[in-house]
């Protein structure tokens, strides 16, 4: 490795001043010093950049602030423009409006070290309100563990496992090896949202050793910035999340279909793309409950009629289906439920009743006992 880092913490930054201190404060105060600081500044129009200049003594040579030409909109392109000006041998992502514990990057670190991990996958986090109040510790993992545990190497087992479990999409829960994503083309997609989790479903399938550990190091600060803004209108809140369904589910099969296993069992790389696919429409269900099929189909071919070529029309009218489909299919799972639930409610009502019965009987028979007496 020679002179450089152990880990390299690249932060994309647009108009965080608020909050922009704290969190590199935070880094400033790690019990661990051997790492390097990759600020990519997105054309923030804020004091951000005057507030990064102003650490830059305090970290002794190891921040490097670097800019993006024009403003990309969300943070996958200066994350990889991150990526591409470091040095260290892990990669840490960080928010701006973010914070981590003090022991953060050497628990991790260590723990990479310790077991030869490609990634080590942080399965818990503390969530803290936009004004540092109500700190709280997280798992938003089904089935988590107590103790540092690797994935499976059989990579079927692996998606046994991402079907019947969560792996969260964020960045910055993981600690990558450097060259585990450059050597295997490993960025984030030019697609919003879910960018991350994308690139979460490919470190997970091409690396050798993926740790899970139970470690809680990252603070993740519930502001406005750190929600997914869709815009003022029900087509436009809903593109965002077909956008990750049809141009994400293109960029992930090609990368999966990169590995031998998937090249070998196509059912396979197919449940981790409807997995995909499902998930991403069921959320974008969400926002356009109130949209006339003939309105999706519009906003779908407007927005991604470009990107969709000769096919747009086609496209668009499956999705348009699709749409349909999966409202049909909650609406029968909601109605199967309701059912459900006035059964267990008839259930409990006849259970009563049956109780009530047999006690008003046993009153009866001890009146007529008494008046044998």
């Amino acid at each position: 490795m020679g002179n450089n880092p152990a880990v390299s913490v690249i932060i994309p930054l647009y108009n965080t001043e608020k909050y922009l201190s704290a969190c590199l404060d935070s880094l400033l105060n790690q019990t661990f010093t051997d790492f390097e600081i990759v600020v990519v500044n997105d054309c923030s129009t804020d004091k951000s950049v005057e507030i990064i200049n102003s650490y830059a003594e305090k970290f002794g040579g190891r921040l490097n602030l670097l800019h993006m030409e024009k403003n990309s909109g969300s943070a996958p392109a200066p994350r990889n423009k991150g990526l591409e000006n470091s040095c260290g041998e892990y990669i840490f992502f960080m928010d701006a409006d973010d914070l981590v514990t003090k022991t953060a990057l050497e628990e991790m670190y260590t723990l990479a070290k310790e077991n030869a991990a490609d990634v080590v996958y942080c399965e818990k986090n503390y969530d803290v309100n936009a004004d540092g109040s109500n700190i709280r510790l997280c798992s938003r993992q089904r089935g988590a563990i107590d103790k540092p545990t690797f994935q499976a190497d059989d990579l079927a087992e692996r998606v046994k496992y991402l079907l019947q479990n969560n792996i969260w999409g964020t960045p910055w829960c993981k600690l990558v090896r450097r060259n585990l994503l450059v050597e295997n083309g490993i960025v984030f997609p030019k697609v919003r949202p879910c960018d991350d989790h994308i690139w979460t479903l490919e470190i997970f399938f091409f690396a050798k050793k993926f740790l899970h550990v139970p470690n809680a190091n990252y603070i993740w600060r519930k502001t406005e910035s750190s929600a997914t803004r869709g815009g003022q209108t029900p087509q436009t809140r809903m593109n965002l999340w077909i956008n990750s369904t049809i141009l994400g589910l293109k960029g992930l099969d090609k990368k999966l279909s990169e590995l031998e296993f998937f090249q070998e069992n196509p059912q396979a790389r197919y449940e981790v793309l409807n997995q995909f696919n499902r998930s991403m429409f069921n959320i974008s269900l969400k926002y356009r409950n109130n949209l006339k099929p003939f309105e999706i189909y519009e906003a779908i071919k407007q927005e991604f009629g470009a990107a969709l070529g000769e096919q747009d029309v086609l496209i668009a009218m499956l999705c348009t289906l699709l749409d349909e489909h999966e409202k049909k299919s909650i609406e029968r799972y909601n109605y199967i439920k309701n059912l459900d639930a006035k059964f267990q409610e008839l259930s409990q009502a006849l259970l009563k009743s049956r109780a009530q019965v047999a006690e008003l009987e046993k009153e009866i028979n001890s009146m007529y006992s008494e008046i044998r007496l």
